[in-house]
């Protein structure tokens, strides 16, 4: 079905939430490689983060949201289309064209470079509800142009729905070189964040319909740095006693209070705009935290794998009138969640499109009762890391700061049951994570009856998904 059907379906089929209530702006915050234990308000102890715990106060803070995948790209056109990574053959991070996944004991399938123009995006949906759509920041989610994450002239924002956009690194390492030095700031400064002032920008305008800013930051990815001087001092003495490397830990809490400082820029903004009331805010990430940085503990893994700390992020929601202040929800969701959840309060439901995701309104009035229990999966048919697979650790642990190989796996999550599916050798692992949060103790010796039930019901979701997989080497044939 092409785009234009589908949006006039979309905008003349359906309602906001109430016909008599003006649909609210989204603002909708990105982290990249945020950790779920990152934040004080999600009991981390590295970094202060006031701006992001008062979000959490103002609102609703979820304790088990997930990422779509363990990977940024496939997190991204997931969160944008509302379909599953196995769904859009998605399922990795973009590369330069030509380039393709090394055979190792199996072979994943060719990468995908960019989110086919076919799909509808939360950008377009938003703009065709009469919605002014913005965009700043990382979008990974087209094939390298130019540079390591540079837009695509045919696949970047402005082509998938967002009429003002503008491309710029900001003061993460990535822009390489700045007006200033870290030695320039006083206590309590931070540098100036184009990313910030644009999204700042785009808030301050004058418009008479509603706005959707999507803010993606490159913090806190690597390469990671400290802007300023005082900040590194200050973290150096956090860090003396471990754990992690020192000088990396000190790094990392000066990056996540940095970022932290520009969400409160533009939380600032809104309420100086007077948009706080007429605003939902939404503030997640797009995987768990890096191996080398992130103390992920009490959680097993990382970003790149599909243990817990690999896909469990944070997800803080704003939205007056609708959403309890300093509530949490226990409730397991996920980033695919969003696309209907932004599209029932700006347009009604989102009956006509193909998602699989699960709109969070429900949850987010206190209504949990009118929450249909659902499971999760997750599906990662590649190796990591690319380089240095044969040096990585063998074995994923807590908090052991470091890189450790990823194997092909998919996984489910029903209920407190977590199942993975290993496809080289077969294996399937089994958790009761109400009991295991760690992933410590594998059950499916134990529980073979309910490894078998989620097998099956995992393999017949990615069936339905019509997902790729890896297939035997030529060498294994």
């Amino acid at each position: 079905m092409c785009r234009a059907l589908i949006f006039l379906m979309l905008c003349c089929c359906s309602l906001p939430l109430s016909a008599a209530e003006t649909p609210p702006n989204i603002v909708f915050i990105l982290a990249d490689d945020l950790g779920w234990h990152d934040l004080h308000c999600y009991g981390g102890k590295l970094a202060d983060t006031p701006h992001l715990d008062r979000l959490a106060k103002q609102g609703m803070k979820f304790t088990n949201a997930y990422s779509p995948a363990p990977i940024c790209s496939a997190s991204r056109a997931s969160i944008l289309t509302g379909k599953t990574p196995a769904r859009l053959h998605f399922e990795f991070v973009t590369k330069p064209a030509g380039v393709q996944p090394p055979t190792r004991l199996m072979q994943p399938p060719a990468y995908t470079q960019d989110l086919p123009l076919k799909e509808v995006t939360l950008g377009e949906m938003l703009q065709q509800a009469d919605y002014e759509t913005g965009f700043f920041g990382k979008w990974h989610v087209n094939e390298h142009y130019q540079r390591y994450l540079g837009w695509s002239p045919t696949h970047g924002p402005r082509q998938q729905g967002f009429q003002k956009a503008v491309e710029t690194f900001g003061s993460h390492p990535y822009a390489k070189k700045f007006a200033w030095k870290p030695g320039d700031f006083k206590k309590d400064q931070f540098p100036p964040d184009a990313v910030t002032e644009n999204a700042i920008r785009f808030l301050q305008q004058k418009r008479r319909q509603p706005f959707f800013l999507y803010l993606s930051y490159f913090h806190v990815h690597t390469p990671v740095k400290a802007p300023t001087d005082w900040l590194i001092e200050k973290y150096r003495s956090r860090t003396a006693a471990g754990p992690g490397n020192q000088k990396l830990r000190t790094h990392y809490g000066a990056f996540i209070e940095t970022l932290d400082t520009y969400v409160g820029q533009v939380l600032d903004a809104l309420d100086q705009q007077g948009l706080r009331d007429s605003t939902l805010v939404v503030f997640t990430s797009d995987n768990g935290g890096h191996p080398e940085y992130a103390a992920n503990g009490p959680l097993r893994g990382s970003k790149w794998n599909l243990y817990e700390a690999g896909i469990r992020v944070p997800l803080l929601v704003r939205w007056p009138g609708h959403v309890k202040a300093d509530s949490v929800c226990e409730v397991p969701v996920s980033g695919t969640d969003l696309f209907p959840t932004f599209c029932e309060v700006a347009v009604g439901n989102c009956d006509s499109l193909t998602l699989d995701g699960q709109c969070l309104v429900p949850l987010l009035e206190g209504k949990t009762a009118a929450w249909q229990t659902r499971p999760l999966t997750w599906h990662f048919p590649y190796y990591h890391p690319e380089k240095g697979y044969e040096t990585a650790k063998e074995t994923i642990g807590v908090n052991d700061f470091a890189v450790s190989k990823t194997r092909p796996v998919s996984a489910i999550r029903s209920g407190d049951w977590k199942l993975l599916q290993f496809y080289e050798t077969g294996k399937r692992e089994l958790y009761d994570l109400s009991n295991d949060p760690g992933e410590q103790h594998d059950l499916s010796a134990s529980q073979p009856e309910k490894a078998a039930q989620l097998g099956t019901q995992l393999q017949q979701m990615l069936q339905d998904m019509q997902a790729r997989y890896p297939t035997a080497a030529a060498s294994q044939k």
